[in-house]
């Protein structure tokens, strides 16, 4: 094993029923005046707000409660809330929700623990804030694994670029995991909570760095569970199996524990925020859109790396190194294919792009010629724009409607499920 770091203090509380014990996780984390934050669909809908409400109720905490977090959740909803709770001596973010909600109230922690421009500071890179309230989850979707993160990711609605805030601060200091709470998550946000846990440990496979042999492991089964259980949440959503095997994975999958020991390519991720920034793509389905055109664009650097993944995982059986590349990708490919997202800018809500649209995405991302992405084969501006123009294929959207009527697969869905 190659030197390494390791810190996830976060506390799970894993299990049916669990959301009961919210009350002594805040009290706990020093809570006893908090403000919560959620969506405003499912949460309410299911009445498992009333339930965390009764649960703090009983160990007499006070609390705020602030809904209308968004998908691809933005910058300036954070500031509004930080401002409008700063003189309220709140002492600890709750969130119940999903990446979305985590992600805001990680951002709010940030601004009720610093100046009125905290917040803004951070996102934009002009000063570190090392200091954040304390952040409590009750997660209603195995997707993003922020509950197990340190990273906060927002959308500057002004420009369309998503902008990330990375620090052990905004670590969790609980997550309330109960698996029956995603049930009634519909199958575009089941779908897609799929492929970002798959990606958040492809992402951290492909590595210029070899010799991490436990690490490879416990990334090649966690992705062998997901491929497994991702279908099964679909066509049985309260298959109780499924969901957990899913929600565990998910936080696992962004602890950076599948990455130990080596650095982390993400390119992918960079490249995705162009699309759910500008056009609200869904974040797991921006990573589906790019993912072949990438791995194409990438592949030959290290065959082999891509064709362990298609042995390891998929069973390919293939002993050449670039024909069991070529399969591995493929086989991703098809899984994507399988939970019913789309592959190609083509076949997504999008629609296929002009050449001047996808020139703005890729000059975004490389923040105008001046950075790259990825470590794998890291990405400049002009292969960025290889790999934006390679997914820039497909069947349009139209067609992709005519022909898939059987993926209820809405965007109204995903809004109301965070």
């Amino acid at each position: 094993m190659q030197a390494f770091t390791y810190y996830v203090p976060t506390r799970r509380v894993f299990g049916p029923g669990t959301e009961g014990s919210v009350g002594k996780e805040v009290r706990a984390a020093g809570g006893s005046r908090i403000l919560i934050l959620y969506g405003g669909g499912s949460a309410v809908r299911s009445g498992l707000l009333d339930r965390v409400l009764d649960s703090l109720q009983a160990e007499g905490v006070a609390h705020f409660l602030k809904g209308g977090v968004q998908p691809n959740p933005l910058l300036r909803y954070a500031l509004e809330i930080s401002a409008e709770y700063r003189d309220k001596g709140i002492d600890l973010v709750l969130a119940v929700g999903g990446g979305s909600v985590i992600d805001t109230a990680k951002a709010v922690a940030l601004g009720l623990a610093g100046p009125a421009d905290t917040i803004e500071n951070a996102f934009a890179g002009k000063a570190a804030a090392e200091d954040a309230l304390p952040v409590g989850v009750v997660l209603t979707i195995a997707a993003s694994g922020s509950e197990s993160s340190a990273v906060s990711v927002l959308t500057d609605d002004r420009t369309h670029e998503k902008l990330v805030y990375e620090h052990p601060c905004l670590l969790p200091r609980f997550a309330i995991m109960n698996p029956e709470l995603t049930y009634t998550t519909p199958p575009l946000p089941t779908a897609c909570g799929t492929a970002d846990i798959m990606m958040h440990t492809i992402e951290r496979y492909f590595t210029p760095v070899d010799g991490n042999a436990a690490t490879d492991a416990l990334a090649e089964a966690l992705l062998r569970t997901v491929i497994r259980f991702g279908p099964v949440a679909l066509e049985r959503p309260e298959d109780y199996e499924a969901r957990s095997e899913l929600m565990w994975c998910g936080s696992l999958s962004h602890t950076g524990l599948t990455g130990l020991g080596r650095p982390s390519d993400f390119s992918i991720h960079q490249l995705g925020h162009g699309l759910s920034g500008r056009y609200g793509v869904p974040h797991g389905m921006s990573l589906t859109i790019l993912w072949q055109a990438w791995a194409e664009t990438v592949w030959e650097t290290d065959p082999a790396r891509f064709a362990r993944l298609g042995r390891t995982v998929f069973g390919i059986r293939e002993a050449d190194n670039r024909k069991a590349a070529q399969a591995a990708i493929g086989a991703v490919t098809d899984y994507f294919r399988r939970l019913g997202l789309p592959t190609s800018l083509g076949q997504s809500p999008i629609g296929t792009l002009s050449e001047e649209e996808l020139t703005e995405l890729a000059l975004a991302c490389s923040r105008n010629r001046s950075r790259t992405v990825g470590c794998f084969r890291p990405l400049g501006y002009s292969e960025m724009l290889a790999v934006y123009r390679a997914a820039n294929r497909g069947t349009d959207k139209k067609t992709l409607e005519a022909e898939s009527p059987e993926r209820d697969c809405h965007q109204k869905d995903y809004d109301s499920s965070i």
